[in-house]
């Protein structure tokens, strides 16, 4: 009997026999859809379903119908229940989003629900500029933050988790358990220059910052795990590199998170959970010794990026302790059949290294074709065991 996408995902990570590699992605960008709705592969209603109704969350029905059609298996990310966006511990309650003062060209500045201040553009999905925060200072802290970074079980979404622990023997589809962002998400509530003057202004401050994020992501997915629900691997986000390396010096990064990693890694291992991912783009070589030192085992998405960075480099240095997941130049869906067919070739060569799984290096980008997303599929389908 063929292997489910769940356990050919697993055995593949475990390095155990598989049969086949699910074809997996990582999401589309809002403006990728439109452009699929105005050349008619997608309806409005399709596009309107996943973004209103299902929030953009990774994984889920709508999105998982539209994956369907371009012949993917499924998100590589799929999460329990929990309230919020997936790539969040959020803050509960979150800050009133609204927008504060509106532009001729249509932009617009608004406090958003994690209490920064950005400009924005309606129908646009890039990562806004930001021009304030509300997160200053100790006090700030103490009123706006530190009461929203508490455990309460509001956080978690009890009747979809009940339902994820009745289909546990039977779940075809491979899940995991979100395990916060111990310090990606503290950049962004500073910005990125305040929380760079913080480390060494007010080391106390920006120590008890961290154990708080740190502490209720470890009662998260404590609390999430002890419901008996069974996941196949943990999941962090941080997006703290960029194309020349991490946002933060990694002795820092040892000191004041690496430990943290360890203690939700170990509360994993009590429930049989081993493989621990974590989601960073840009160059992350130098924090990669300390992910992997503190439990994290598995890198998402490996971006190729202006640096070409291959997998097979990474296993080089680290061995086979380290997994991967993504590494896929996304770029090609939008070029030509004979770039995907080099870049599937490429794919083939870091799959027999093991432990790895291909999906795109970050979510499909408007420039993707439609025909060449298909091409791709099937490409992947021929060449991994369908």
């Amino acid at each position: 009997m063929a292997q489910t996408d769940r356990q050919a995902l697993n055995a593949i990570l475990h390095y155990e026999n598989f049969d086949r590699v699910p074809v997996l992605h990582f999401g589309f960008w809002v403006e990728t859809l439109d452009k699929w709705v105005s050349e008619g592969h997608l309806t409005q209603e399709e596009v309107s379903d996943l973004i209103v109704k299902g929030n953009m969350a990774d994984g889920n029905a709508y999105e998982l119908a539209i994956a369907k059609k371009l012949g993917f298996d499924d998100n590589a990310l799929v999460y329990t229940g929990q309230r919020g966006n997936w790539y969040d511990v959020p803050l509960f309650p979150a800050f009133e989003e609204k927008i504060l003062e509106r532009f001729e060209d249509g932009s617009y500045k608004k406090i958003d629900l994690d209490g920064v201040l950005v400009k924005g553009r309606e129908g646009a999905s890039a990562i806004p500029a930001e021009f304030g925060h509300t997160l200053t200072d100790r006090a700030s802290w103490e009123k706006e933050y530190l009461p929203r970074l508490q455990w309460t079980p509001d956080r978690l979404d009890m009747e979809e988790i009940s339902q994820l622990v009745a289909g546990n023997d039977t779940r075809t589809r491979h899940l995991a358990v979100y395990a916060g962002s111990l310090f990606g998400k503290l950049r962004n509530y500073l910005g990125l220059v305040e929380i760079s003057y913080l480390q060494m202004d007010d080391p106390g401050l920006f120590k008890e910052c961290i154990d708080t994020i740190a502490g209720l992501s470890l009662d998260i997915v404590s609390h999430t795990l002890e419901t008996g629900v069974q996941v196949d691997f943990a999941h962090f986000w941080e997006d703290i590199c960029f194309n020349k390396g991490p946002l933060v010096q990694p002795d820092v990064f040892r000191e004041y998170v690496g430990p943290h990693y360890r203690r939700i890694a170990d509360e994993c291992a009590k429930y049989g959970v081993d493989i621990v991912s974590l989601d960073c783009d840009g160059f992350v070589e130098d924090l990669v010794p300390i992910w992997l030192d503190n439990g994290v085992n598995t890198m998402f998405p490996i971006e190729v990026g202006a640096w070409e960075y291959d997998f097979s480099t990474m296993r080089k240095k680290f061995g086979k302790e380290l997994r991967g997941m993504g590494n896929m130049k996304k770029h090609v869906l939008a070029e030509s059949r004979e770039a995907i067919d080099a870049e599937v070739e490429r794919l083939k060569r870091l799959v027999d290294l093991g432990g790895f799984v291909p999906c795109p290096d970050h979510r499909i980008a408007p420039d993707a074709e439609w025909d060449l997303v298909l091409y791709y599929t099937e490409k992947m389908r021929k060449a991994f065991g369908w």
